[in-house]
Formats: C-alpha cells, structure tokens, sequence
C-alpha cells in the first residue's frame, strides 16, 4: 500500500468508504456482517487505514456497524475513522455537540480522527455561519472529540473557494474522477484547496461505479484502440492518483472482488504515473460516456427514504446502462422487475429526495422521463 500526508498524519492513499457495504434482502439498513467484516479486515491487512462513515449512510446503521467491528476485532487504534457531522438535522447550537456525542456513543469511541460537516452546499454554509459553527469547530478540536475537522463539499466552485478562504478547516472532501473534473469544485477547486494549505480527500473516484463499468459494445472498440491492460475502475483510481494535490481517494467497495482490485491498484499507482495511452483512452471513454448518459446519478442512495418505496438510483442506472449499451429490451425487462408499486410513476412529488440529492439532479421530472422509456407496452 502507498502512503500519502493528511494533517501530518500518515493515511493510506485508498480509503474504504462504508457506504455501499453488501446487504440482506436488498434493504440498506440489514448490512450483510459476515460479508462486510471479512471485506474491511482484507482491506485493513492488506494497509488500508482510513474508514469513512457517516450518519445517514445505509440508513443510519453504517455508524453502528463500524462501531462493533471495531470493537470486535480490537482495531480502533489501527485505523483513522471518519465519520460527519448531519448538519442538515442541526436546529440548534447545542445540537452539534449532541450528534457528535451520539456518533461516539455509536462508533463505541471516544474520539473522531477526522470529523466532517457533511455534504455544504450555499443554503447549509449559510445556515452553519448563523450557527456559529467556528465556535462548536474549536469546542469540538478543544474537548479532545475530534482530531481534525474539515467539510464534504457539494455545490458551485466559487462557493469552494469561499469556504476555504474562511480559515475554519483542516481538510476537505470533493467529488472528482475524470467525468467530473469540471464539475462541483472539480480540478480547479482541488488545485485551489491544495494552494491554500488544505488537503483533499476524494469521493466519488468511480462515480458510483460507473467508471467500472464492463467492456463491451462501442467501449470494447475504444478500449482495444488504445490497448491499456488496466481495468475500468483500476484506470479511474490512476487517474487520480497521478494528481499530486490528492491526498486520499475514498473507494465505497461493495464486493470482495473490488476490494482486492481497488488495493492492487493502490499499491502501485502513485503521482505523475498515467501513461499517454491511459491519458488518450479517458479522453476517448470520456467523450462516450457523456454523450450516453441520460441521468447523473452516482448512486449515493441519499434519497433511499423515498415514502413510496421508489429505488430512484436503480430507475436511473437502469435507464442509463439503456443508452449506453442501447439494450434497450434487457433494461425494460429490468425495470418490469421492479414491482408494479414502487416503479417511477408512483412518485407523489414530495421532493424528499432532491432536497438530499447531492448531484442536485430533478429526480420527480426524471423519474417520469424514466417510466415513459422504460414501461413495456400494456
């Protein structure tokens, strides 16, 4: 495993994101245990240090699972743990000091290594400014909870560098990978968080895992031009390991198989080590994959709390693997097998979801378009 600076601490340079863990009858909240713990101990064994959680990933029951593997298996002081502050359910002052408590009390610790306001776009820093968040920033770093404290980021590459220039933060997390580098805070923000002195951490490497995607059809064609032996999701992680403003890349690994992968490719890709071929083949692949994608979904599945029960990400990656490998009667057999219930057309319009949508992507409009191209003919 290769070694990269945060905060003048030592973090392996693949993060294990503890969002999209395997599950139990396909319900996010029933993380499959067995699975999960022999994947984070494969992982921990083979260097990784660094596990990031927060509270509402797999329906608030990531935190707890974290907590008891931890525990379990003695290896709190192994590890960096990262967990984020739910700022979003923050009315009050006080109230940051009780999630944090009860992320503690959750996580079976008794401080955080890295801690972040999750998930900042305009309306939440503003909110967090009127809260007086740098004074719970230096009462949370103070009290001996947290280590470092920083912020995940999703919004408008100005108001980036706003909160950078605010002097408040440790660190940052940004979404990035080579579809994505002009979007959010994208390269420049990562460029412009590294000349101010604040270190970046990366989520969203494979877009959800849609740069892992399988080699067939037109990308089979691409890819063979160019004859790069790295797979899809080795080639994503290179391309941001090759940036030496990036301190840490998160990976959300939801099979053994990746997890393997992943530590492969994060025990040899290190700075400035893309080739011309990989340079050439991501422009390529690049220039695909945006004229195939109909709905920018990464599938961070903020928006399982759908009160119709409506699998919003898997509406959109059924909809998008549609264009991309215009197969269309494999993916209208996909969608028929979403029961008649939850399909898209059940939408009420709540906006529940696109309130939490971090890609601030208009689910309901979509969700129509979707069932409109995917319903097969009654």
């Amino acid at each position: 495993m290769i070694y990269r600076d945060l905060c003048n601490e030592k973090v392996s340079q693949l993060g294990f994101g503890c969002m999209r863990f395997p599950t139990l009858d396909e319900d996010p909240r029933q993380i499959d245990k067995e699975k999960s713990s022999a994947m984070l101990k494969e992982a921990i064994d083979k260097g990784v240090n660094y596990l990031d959680t927060a509270w509402p990933y797999h329906g608030e029951m990531s935190e707890l699972f974290v907590g008891e593997f931890l525990k379990e298996n003695n290896l709190r002081e192994e590890i960096y743990l990262t967990t984020k502050s739910p700022v979003w359910l923050c009315k009050t002052y006080d109230d940051f000091g009780l999630y944090l408590d009860k992320q503690l009390e959750k996580l079976q610790t008794n401080y955080i290594d890295f801690y972040l306001l999750h998930a900042l776009d305009a309306g939440r820093w503003q909110k967090l400014k009127e809260q007086n968040i740098q004074d719970f920033i230096i009462e949370a770093k103070g009290s001996g909870k947290v280590k470092h404290l920083g912020f995940s980021f999703h919004d408008s590459l100005d108001l980036f560098k706003e909160i950078c220039d605010s002097n408040l933060f440790d660190f940052c997390q940004i979404q990035l990978n080579y579809m994505d580098v002009n979007y959010q805070a994208g390269l420049e923000g990562l460029q412009y968080a590294h000349s101010r002195g604040i270190p970046v951490i990366i989520m969203e490497p494979l877009k959800g895992g849609k740069l892992a995607f399988k080699i067939k059809g037109v990308l089979k064609e691409i890819w063979d031009k160019h004859g790069v032996e790295a797979s899809p999701a080795q080639l994503a992680l290179k391309f941001l390991y090759n940036l030496p403003e990036v301190n840490l890349v998160l990976s959300g690994m939801s099979t053994m198989e990746q997890v393997l992968e992943n530590i492969d490719t994060s025990s040899a890709a290190n700075i400035r080590d893309l080739s011309s071929k990989e340079e050439a083949l991501i422009k390529d692949i690049k220039k695909y994959i945006e004229e195939k994608t109909k709905v920018n979904c990464t599938a961070c599945k903020y928006c399982i709390d759908c009160p119709q029960q409506i699998p919003i990400h898997d509406v959109f990656e059924i909809i998008n693997t549609a264009y991309m490998y215009n197969d269309w009667d494999y993916s209208k057999k996909k969608y028929s097998q979403i029961s008649e219930d939850k399909r898209a057309n059940n939408c009420i319009e709540c906006g529940n979801c696109e309130d939490q949508c971090p890609q601030h992507i208009g689910i309901i409009e979509a969700l129509k378009k979707c069932h409109e191209e995917l319903r097969l003919p009654s």
